[in-house]
Formats: C-alpha cells, sequence, structure tokens
C-alpha cells in the first residue's frame, strides 16, 4: 500500500491542502497562468492565494506570481473553503482509543472532503472536534448512508485496519426500508458485475464475472415496505443499492435508484432508509474482537 504523499503547507482547520500535479507540458509562463485557467475561480482569487502563500512546490518553495510553469511538477494549495449549507445532525463518537475512533454517521453528511463538500464533513468536523489532526477514515459510506465509519487516530494506524477491508475480515450489516414483493424468495445472495464510471451519477449492472456479492434477508414487514437486513461480501461503490434496485425493491428516499431525483441542497427530508448498522473484526493491533452498533434507527415513511 503506497503512503500518501505530506503536503509542505500545514492542515488548516482540519482541512489538508490538495495536492495537484501539473501537465507534461503546456503554453504557460509562469504557475499563476496555468492556475488561472485550470482552477474554477476568478483570476483574482488565484491572485490572492499567491499572495496569501497558499500554494507551494513539493519540496515547500512559495509559489507567487512570478514563480516559471515546471511540467510534470507537484503543488500544494489550501482551498478557499465553498459556501455550504449547514447540515443540522451530529456526528456521534460511539469509541476512541490510542488508535481507533468508531463514529455514527448522520444522513446527509458526507464522510470526507468532495467537490461542494469540505468543512460540512465527518472528517473534518470530527478533526477539529476532537484535536486529531491525522484522524482519516479507514473506509467510507456514501453522503446520503448513516451509521459505523471507522476513522485512525493517527498514520501510524491506518495501514493496518485498511487492510482488515482489503482482506474482507470485516463483517458488515447494513439495514435498508424498501418495498415489500411477497413473490421474491428470500433470503438470497445476489452477484453481479457493478460498474461505476467517473462523473457518472449511477452505478450499473453489466454481463460478466461478478464483483460485487451482497446477502438479502427479510427482517420486518410493515405494509408494503419491508426492512431488509443486508451482508454484503464485498464493497462496491453504491452496491447495496444498486443490488435491492436491480431486485425490484428501491431503497426508500433514494435519489439515484432506481431513476435520479432532483433535491435542493437544503432539503434534509426523506433520507436514504440505508443504515449501517453493525460491524465485527478482530482489532489487528490489540488482537481483541471488536463488534460495534450503530444508535440510530431507519425511520418508516408515513403511510400515504
Amino acid at each position: 500500500m503506497r503512503r500518501k504523499p505530506r503536503s509542505p503547507l500545514p492542515q488548516q482547520d482540519g482541512l489538508d491542502a490538495v495536492r495537484l500535479r501539473t501537465p507534461g507540458s503546456g503554453p504557460w509562463a509562469t504557475v499563476r497562468d496555468h492556475l488561472v485557467e485550470r482552477l474554477p475561480v476568478p483570476a483574482v482569487e488565484v491572485d490572492r492565494m499567491l499572495a496569501e502563500r497558499r500554494v507551494a512546490a513539493h519540496d515547500g518553495t512559495v509559489v507567487d506570481g512570478g514563480t516559471p510553469f515546471s511540467p510534470g511538477s507537484v503543488l500544494w494549495m489550501r482551498r478557499e473553503l465553498p459556501a455550504e449549507i449547514p447540515v443540522p445532525f451530529e456526528v456521534e463518537v460511539l469509541h476512541r482509543d490510542e488508535h481507533l475512533v468508531v463514529v455514527d454517521k448522520p444522513h446527509f453528511l458526507a464522510t470526507t472532503p468532495r467537490g461542494g463538500h469540505v468543512a460540512e464533513t465527518a472528517l473534518v468536523r470530527l478533526r477539529r472536534s476532537l484535536g486529531l489532526p491525522e484522524l482519516s477514515p479507514v473506509h467510507r459510506l456514501d453522503r446520503p448512508t448513516a451509521g459505523l465509519v471507522l476513522f485512525t487516530a493517527h498514520a501510524g494506524a491506518r495501514r493496518d485496519y485498511q487492510l482488515l477491508f482489503q482482506h474482507r475480515e470485516v463483517r458488515k450489516e447494513y439495514e435498508a426500508i424498501a418495498p415489500h414483493d411477497p413473490e421474491l424468495a428470500l433470503p438470497r445472495v445476489v452477484r453481479s458485475k457493478i460498474v461505476k464510471e467517473r462523473g457518472v451519477l449511477q452505478a450499473r449492472e453489466e454481463p460478466g464475472q461478478p464483483n460485487a456479492e451482497t446477502r438479502v434477508e427479510l427482517a420486518e414487514r410493515r405494509g408494503g415496505l419491508a426492512r431488509y437486513r443486508l451482508l454484503p461480501a464485498t464493497g462496491r461503490t453504491h452496491q447495496l443499492r444498486v443490488h435491492l434496485a436491480a431486485l425490484g425493491l428501491p431503497i426508500v428516499g433514494d435519489d439515484l435508484y432506481p431513476r435520479v431525483r432532483e433535491r435542493a441542497a437544503d432539503d434534509f427530508t426523506d433520507p436514504l432508509r440505508l443504515l449501517a448498522k453493525e460491524l465485527r473484526f478482530t482489532d489487528p493491533v490489540s488482537g481483541l474482537p471488536r463488534h460495534f452498533t450503530s444508535r440510530r434507527a431507519l425511520e418508516w415513511p408515513e403511510p400515504r
């Protein structure tokens, strides 16, 4: 496993600097010229970043307005925080020790910074509140999904816990609320090949060697809906959402499956009824068995 490159710029407000690599060739005389063309911000914003010494070369040398463009080089940049709508739900810390932090993430909060979600993410919130600048996620949950997320408290512990997930040594249990189909025989194991392309909202199933596996069990039925227990053996992007939708059981509150649904940025109603409920594994540091359970419960939608 490759070690993550370390930024020469210090962390600020729980947020790491962004790493950029310049193209192998180009017409730009200076780094500034390249950034003006590359970044989705006005030129005046780039000039302010340079004036405030928020851009550095890989060796820590500060980049200013006259720094020559260097093809194929690494830059580090402290980003401008976007205007974000606060997510009105808290991250609950369930466990914390020298190496491991286990939290219960709410719906609508991203695990890590991405796109327009930067400060309003579990990682940045926790780094600030816990005073752990090296806090890092071992795995991720989609922004709409609630439940358990494991973080390591320092960089030295991350590899050991990540290997648990890579080697499929973590037993994961999810819950979902979706339509009930009395004709569908359960429990069953769903296997398929799932492909997720960068920049495309939905993942899709394709013919071929399966790379995703989920056991689906019926846990409870209420009228036309049911609560399902989901036991994924793999961790493909959107796997549980794709597999249930393919069974004709799209999860209640899903904005992507079976079709994309537009949602206002400040709409925190009708969450995706998907919860990362339990995690079980043998701790790679202490050797002790670990079992964590979310304290959250999925809300059944009101009858229509």
